[in-house]
């Protein structure tokens, strides 16, 4: 019996240790890189390294989607080459639409021309005159535009499309996919600041998301309030970094499709949560066009949206507001009441 117990140790010794990492679970993994002109950040629990895999999916994403590659679908169509789309493309064009109804056109891919006009998009116009601005909006317009099939039909060939303010928050979401398709439960996706969360992170907790406060420097990067969340999209657009001076007044690349001109609403900054990134992304872009007052309104008539802003009261004090449902994702001191004070 004696001879047999270093055995029997061994055995049980072996039998703890498996039992430990086991319980300890799959340890995290983390990937950071570069992705449409900006940084992506991915954290998600796997025994795997998936970079290779996920850089793959992003570059098939932005052959169907950039405006910066030459080859992409969408550049393609832009130049009015006959061609079939694919899916990555027909997903974004048809949530895009979607959403252009949803808020009456204040999120419009269309809006391409204009934005390159104002010297925002990939070709750096000069400043516009009354008369180009309106001979670009008799070019845009989400009705002037549609998908037959899998190919793409123009009223007129000189439309152009942009999906910058909706194609980082489904790069997300396509990203997200990838992960649960492997059956990964828990894990981060930020891309450029657009970003899905599902699961729990490392520590066991609800992932937590900063929001800026809105400054012109970049190097500025204080938070305004933290968010505590999980199996949501989230996306913030702002007008407080992209934006240039001419004849002592600032022009933010925020484009209104209805008149041609950058948005001049009181909104510093829109960060909206929905079920998905994309919607997200989108909506995000169209609350800067609306201003507080129909975003609010949008937001009322459309429960699953949460949102918070932040704006330019009248003395040029920056403001808060959000939707009710918003208080359950902030924490603690910074948890202000909907209207933008702190209890």
């Amino acid at each position: 019996m004696k001879k047999n117990l270093p055995w029997l140790a061994f055995l049980l010794i072996a039998t703890v240790w498996i039992l430990v990492r086991h319980n300890r679970g799959t340890e995290y993994n983390s990937v950071t890189g570069l992705v449409f002109g900006t940084i992506y950040h991915i954290t998600y629990q796997h025994d795997k390294d998936l970079k290779a895999e996920i850089e793959s999916k992003l570059k098939s994403f932005d052959y169907s989607l950039s405006p910066f590659n030459d080859s992409s679908v969408i550049s393609r169509i832009n130049r009015n080459e006959r061609m079939e789309t694919d899916s990555f493309f027909r997903e974004c064009f048809n949530r895009s639409m979607e959403i252009a109804k949803e808020t009456e056109g204040a999120f419009d891919i269309t809006v391409a021309p204009l934005v390159n006009a104002w010297g925002f998009g990939f070709k750096k116009g000069a400043f516009p005159d009354s008369a180009t601005i309106d001979s670009l909006l008799r070019i845009t317009g989400y009705e002037k535009i549609r998908l037959e099939g899998n190919e793409i039909v123009k009223e007129d060939p000189r439309v152009m499309l942009n999906c910058s303010a909706v194609a980082k928050g489904y790069a997300v979401d396509v990203v997200a996919k990838l992960l649960e398709d492997k059956g990964i439960k828990n894990f981060m996706v930020d891309i450029g600041g657009e970003v899905v969360v599902r699961g729990r992170n490392p520590e066991g907790n609800l992932w937590r998301i900063g929001i800026n406060k809105p400054v012109d420097e970049p190097a500025n990067q204080e938070l305004q309030t933290i968010l505590a969340l999980t199996d949501v999209g989230i996306a913030t657009s702002g007008n407080y970094r992209n934006f240039y001076y001419k004849d002592g007044k600032k022009y933010a690349h925020t484009i209104d499709p209805h008149t041609g001109y950058p948005a001049l609403h009181s909104i510093l900054s829109s960060t909206v949560i929905a079920k998905d990134c994309m919607t997200a992304d989108a909506l995000a872009t169209a609350f800067m066009v609306m201003g507080l007052e129909k975003a609010k309104a949008f937001c009322d008539a459309h429960p699953e949206i949460e949102a918070y802003f932040i704006y330019s009261g009248e003395d040029g004090t920056p403001r808060t507001c959000q939707t009710k449902g918003m208080a359950k994702y902030i924490q603690g001191e910074e948890k202000i009441d909907a209207e933008g004070r702190k209890p």
